[in-house]
């Protein structure tokens, strides 16, 4: 891969990622709303680290930043989509401003990102595109109501674009991790109370942990990969006994 571009770059798995991709060789263009903090770990990345400042929420700023890396640095061969947020709170305690900032990002800045680019990548037969997912989006937990219906959104973005992607040489990828040490918690305190129990018995990733995941599967990209394996257990259980997965979401 030469050029890869990443959405979320300004902090945990995204900024992470950049910094692996960018060991590699790779020119990184690095995505996210913060300007200053982008161009922070620009520099501290090095030369091949573009910082691209966007709202990829904002499909007029999505496409006119598109404008400027097709242009200067050409079509991305790998695309992540790593923006996302996210407020644990019931239905009743979300407001409908809340509900459509957890839209815009993960599901909307994933589209605009993805919609932008694809043409380019179809034109050349090949890329591929990843969706950093949480397992909230096969088995929600309480108090999840916009964040689970968001991450929801972007598995039926994948699903639904891996279908029109076959043989054509461009790949979609769901990428779901379980439980990360990244500033989420910190920037949403409380969240991690409302975990389900059976968050006790996964192993935590390191964003570290995820980059490399992430720089593997852009080389064996698959429709769905799950992270760490015994979160992957847990979704087989839900396969075969979901009703029963639900409840121990509810513990």
């Amino acid at each position: 891969m030469s050029l890869v571009l990443i959405t979320g770059a300004s902090s945990g798995v995204g900024e992470a990622a950049a910094r692996a991709f960018a060991k590699t060789g790779a020119t990184v263009i690095l995505v996210a709303r913060n300007s200053e903090k982008l161009h922070l770990i620009a520099k501290g990345i090095g030369e091949n680290a573009i910082p691209a400042p966007c709202d990829a929420a904002d499909p007029d700023a999505v496409a006119k930043m598109a404008v400027v890396v097709l242009k200067t640095h050409g079509s991305p061969d790998v695309i992540i989509n790593s923006a996302g947020a996210g407020l644990w709170k019931t239905l009743q305690d979300t407001t409908p401003q809340d509900a459509i900032a957890m839209m815009n990002a993960p599901y909307f800045a994933a589209f605009f990102t993805t919609h932008a680019f694809l043409p380019t990548m179809l034109e050349r037969k090949s890329g591929v595109i990843l969706h950093v997912n949480s397992p909230a989006c096969i088995t929600p937990w309480p108090s999840s109501v916009g964040y689970a219906a968001s991450r929801a959104a972007l598995r039926g973005l994948h699903d639904a674009l891996s279908q029109d992607l076959v043989r054509t040489g461009v790949d979609s990828c769901n990428v779901i991790f379980g439980k990360v040490a990244s500033p989420y918690f910190d920037n949403n305190p409380g969240t991690a109370d409302k975990l389900p129990a059976l968050d006790k018995v996964l192993p935590v990733l390191s964003v570290e942990d995820c980059a490399d995941i992430l720089l593997k599967l852009s080389r064996r990209p698959r429709h769905t990969a799950i992270y760490p394996m015994t979160l992957r257990a847990l979704v087989g259980l839900g396969q075969y006994a979901p009703a029963l997965t639900r409840w121990l979401a509810r513990q």
